[in-house]
Parts: C-alpha cells; structure tokens; sequence
C-alpha cells in the first residue's frame, strides 16, 4: 500500500512539473526595425517602442534589442530593408526565433496608419494583420503602439485613450489638440430668462406705478468667449465671459456681463460654473404700504414715514449698475464639427428674488 501511495505521489508531482516546464516556456519572438514616414521616430526607435510593449504583455519570450544587434553582427545579417515575409522567416530561422513582428508606421495626410504583421517562422506564413488609423499626433506614437499592439492580441485597450488618438471630434483635450491654448467653444448664445420675487412684481405693475408692464420672461441673446488655463486629464478649468441683452421681446434694453469661472469634462460634455454678473437696471427709493409701492414723495404727501424705504425697480428711477451671483451648468452635444452648448443658470436669491434661465448656443470647431 505504501508502494502504491509513493508512486502515486511520484506521477502526480512529475505531472505537476512537466506542467510547469510547459507553461513557463513561452514562443519567442522577434522585432527587427519598424518602417516608417513621415514621423518623428525611426524604423529603430520605433521598433524598440514596439518591442517594449510586446514585453509588457508578458505572453513572449521577446528578444533584447541588444541581443537581436549581437545575433545579426554575429551571422552577418543585412536587416535594413527587411521588412517582407521571405526576410523575416529567414532571418527568423538563423536567430532561432518562433516569430516575428514587423510593420510600419507612417503619416498620410493628416491620418498616421500603423500596420503590424505576426509572422509565424516555422510554417512561413502571416499568422495575423493589423492596421490602424490615428489622428496626425506624432508625440503620442507610444500611446498608438501600446494600442495597436493590444487589439492584435485581444488585450483589453484603454478606450479613452482610443478615443482621444482616433476620434477627430472628440471633445478637446491635450492629447487630441495639443497646440490649442483656447477651447474652441465660443460663440452666440441665446435663450430665456424667468424672474421671481420683487422684481417680477415690478416687471407686471403698471407704468403708471412706476412699473414695466412686462412680463417677467424675457428672451435673452448675446456671445460667449471662453479663455482655457487649465486641460488636464478629463478635464478643462476656463474663464467665460458673457455680454448679453435682455428683454428686448418686451420693449426693454437691459444689457450685462457675466464673468464665470467652470470646469467642462473631456470625456462627456459636461460642465459646471459660478461667477458674478454685472448689469444696469433703473431703481428709485420705494416703500411698500398695503401690498403697494409708494416713492418718498408720495409717502410724505400721505403723511406716512420714509425711514423703511429702499431701491425698488421703477421706469423712471436713476440707472445703477446691480450685480448677482450666477450658477450654471450645462452639456456639449456634438455633431460632427458643430457644438451645441446647452445651459442651465440660476441667481443665488436675494431680497429681490431670483433668475432662472436656459441658453442655447452653436459654433463650429475650425
């Protein structure tokens, strides 16, 4: 019995280490030179590039540089120009190599197109292509390598990152628009203001109150400019400064700017902004007396006190400038080269009440 056991013991323990054995030996494979055109690397360096990212899957055992340059000087092996099947198996068969891997890299227009070959020294066939197309970004060649690199052997790929060197209209970033100090997102601006509170009550009271005769919703245009002093990551920190005119719709010219300091994300569109806004608005010194606004001189022809009066929005007053502090937010809907800034804004509440509003805005990125 115990003979039995030790054998039992012995075959499973050879088994478990022929299994090892077999595991830990992985194909190898070879990178010679890289071709290229038309970018910043050449077909040397762009090999080397290649080559680190064939390490980094960890499913080859793939030749050192420095010893793919000794096993050539040693056989006497002319490498420049091979890039074809016929150069690459027999090379392939002198290093001793499973596999090989070529391709090229290079600039058509403004589109940089990667083609990689896995060539499969033993049968002397190409065991798989891959072609890729990226924007012309020719400080991102690693990025592209890696990705390119990833997809030919079914690796999970940064999908971001994918997006950011293949997609022309993706949103800005630094990577996809790397000379670009501001963000293209400037433009007309239109939409609606509602106000509540004190000044709709003014805005609806009769002129001959000292009111509007308005309707406290108000069409609103204007032009936004945007200056970027942040892009990082997912996202841009920027500056908006926006001159608009209100109410024009209702007989009334009131012009302002609004300054505001946001944050848009990269990936998705999506903003968010706070700032002060600055306008004029016409007030005269009113006190309010059974639910009615009185000026002075009509509180002291009645015989009542002024001491409780305070600036109230009235046709005839003297022209201020007023302020309010403003919190938007809003999303990017993109279509093709056209950008659709949508917005949502509101005024933090104050004893005059407050503003909501929508905006819409269009521009074309050049």
């Amino acid at each position: 019995m115990k003979i039995n056991i030790t054998r039992i013991a012995i075959i499973v323990l050879m088994v478990c280490l022929l299994s090892v054995a077999t595991f830990a030996k992985r194909p190898s494979i070879t990178v010679l030179n890289i071709e290229t055109k038309g970018v910043p690397l050449d077909a040397q360096q762009m090999g080397n590039l290649v080559r680190i990212e064939l390490e980094k899957l960890d499913t080859f055992d793939v030749t050192d540089r420095y010893d793919v340059v000794s096993l050539v000087e040693k056989n006497k092996l002319n490498i420049a120009n091979c890039y074809g099947k016929s150069c690459l198996v027999e090379v392939g068969k002198v290093l001793q190599s499973d596999y090989m891997f070529t391709g090229s890299v290079e600039l058509y227009g403004q589109t940089i197109i990667s083609t990689f070959r896995l060539i499969n020294v033993k049968d002397e066939t190409v065991e798989r292509t891959l072609v890729n197309e990226y924007l012309n970004l020719p400080l991102e060649l690693q990025g592209m390598a890696a990705i390119s690199v990833q997809k030919m052997f079914g690796r999970k790929v940064d999908e971001e990152m994918e997006t950011r060197l293949t997609k022309k209209f993706d949103y800005e970033n630094t990577i996809n628009n790397p000379d670009k100090a501001r963000l293209n997102l400037q433009g007309p601006r239109f939409g609606y203001a509602f106000i509540f509170g004190q000044m709709s009550e003014r805005l609806r009271a009769s002129k001959t109150s000292g009111g509007f005769d308005a309707n406290p919703a108000m069409f609103q245009f204007g032009y936004q400019f945007e200056k970027q002093y942040l892009n990082e990551g997912n996202y841009q920190a920027l500056f908006e400064f926006i001159p608009m005119i209100t109410g024009v719709d209702q007989q009334m010219f009131i012009p302002s700017i609004t300054i505001l300091n946001g944050f848009r994300n990269n990936k998705t569109g999506w903003e968010l902004a706070i700032g002060p806004s600055i306008g004029l608005g016409s007030y005269t010194k009113m006190q309010k007396v059974n639910g009615v606004y009185y000026t002075e001189d009509e509180l002291s022809k009645m015989g009542l006190p002024t001491k409780d009066s305070e600036d109230v929005l009235h046709k005839d007053g003297i022209t201020k400038f007023t302020s309010a502090l403003v919190f938007g937010i809003g999303k990017t809907v993109k279509s093709g080269k056209m950008n659709i800034p949508v917005n949502l804004w509101v005024t933090i509440p104050t004893n005059e009440g407050f503003r909501v509003g929508i905006s819409v805005g269009y521009n074309s990125k050049k």
